[in-house]
């Protein structure tokens, strides 16, 4: 099975000969690293940026502008911030000038924890991105809705931002992505550059495809009856796996991975929070004025009265960066010990 990186790779070169994709840029996308996740080693309109972010996203703009359907890289999310002027821009591009002008252009930067980043390398940007009107917002949880997503991203007529969850880039999916080959070793043979001299490889890749996963739309990756969780990105796996373990213990629990944060599924929210009564958000952001805590007063407004406890919610610690060493990292965001215990407190909770 392909891991995220090899999806998003294929889902690219899929989008580079059906979706009209024109150019793949940002810092070290072109050869011969291949983006320094390796998420576009062998496309064919790779090309290498100046280490300059705002000029990735002014020239993603100019070339949506201009006909082109580009997808430009910001390395790591934690260096997209001295952009935020013109995301704003780019996200108000068609409702300013009254729908005469689109920008089909995709934005994609790694995201979140779990690499050992320390402080320059660790940040989330799901709750900034959601404060940036005119964007459609996605972050998958597996290699098979990483590719759907991206070919979705792909076929907008206005700005998505693809957020990728770094500590998930090199976990393999458990569903194979239409056309590929069911041999890992011969996936990688096909579409992972040697080490060494590259200036000779090409890529060969798999007849792969169209599997769109529709924006807008969550999953319910594990039906359950006592309480609600709702997750993406790299906390959603952790939360099943939380699950899985509560359900020895007798908690059956509902996990919902978003998928897409803008527009998010409300309905299927919703519908999960009134069968359960109980729900818990969770994700890695910080804390204060988390993207969980808009959906934690939804559903108190809309729902108060269908609700037998009062809304959950766990994130990272509202810290300004975080640590290098493992423990530090660990106690700065959700990991699955903390998900079962606040699991088991929702839970116990009476009405």
């Amino acid at each position: 099975m392909a891991n995220m990186a090899q999806a998003i790779r294929m889902a690219l070169h899929y989008a580079e000969e059906n979706l009209g994709v024109t150019d793949i840029f940002g810092e070290d996308v072109g050869p011969p690293l291949g983006g320094v996740f390796t998420c576009t080693q062998g496309l064919k309109t790779t090309w290498n940026s100046p280490l300059d972010e705002r000029g990735i996203i002014g020239m993603a703009m100019g070339l949506a502008m201009a006909g082109q359907r580009p997808v430009a890289e910001i390395q790591f999310c934690d260096y997209i911030y001295n952009t935020i002027d013109l995301l704003k821009l780019a996200g108000n591009t068609c409702w300013s000038s009254n729908g005469q002008w689109n920008l089909p252009l995709v934005v994609m930067t790694p995201v979140g924890s779990g690499i050992r980043g320390s402080l320059y390398h660790s940040h989330s940007f799901d709750a900034t991105a959601t404060h940036i009107p005119g964007w459609k917002i996605v972050m998958p949880s597996t290699p098979l809705d990483a590719y759907g997503l991206m070919l979705a991203a792909c076929e907008e007529k206005n700005p998505v931002m693809f957020l990728k969850p770094k500590a998930l880039l090199r976990i393999k999916g458990e569903e194979l992505i239409p056309g590929e080959p069911g041999d890992d070793k011969q996936l990688s043979k096909a579409i992972d550059a040697p080490l060494g001299d590259r200036s000779a490889w090409k890529a060969q890749w798999p007849a792969v495809g169209k599997h769109v996963v529709r924006i807008g739309e969550a999953k319910t990756v594990r039906a359950g009856e006592h309480l609600t969780v709702v997750s993406y990105g790299r906390t959603l796996p952790l939360c099943a796996k939380a699950a899985a373990t509560l359900a020895g213990e007798g908690i059956s629990a509902e996990v919902i991975d978003l998928r897409t944060l803008w527009p998010y599924d409300w309905a299927a929210i919703s519908a999960s929070i009134k069968k359960t009564g109980k729900v818990l958000f969770v994700n890695e952001d910080t804390e204060v004025t988390n993207f969980g805590e808009h959906l934690l007063r939804r559903a108190t407004e809309e729902l108060f009265y269908e609700l037998l406890a009062p809304p959950k919610l766990l994130a990272g610690k509202f810290l300004p960066g975080i640590g290098l060493a493992d423990a530090l990292e660990m106690a700065s965001v959700p990991q699955q010990g903390d998900i079962e215990t606040a699991m088991r407190a929702l839970a116990a909770q009476a009405p």
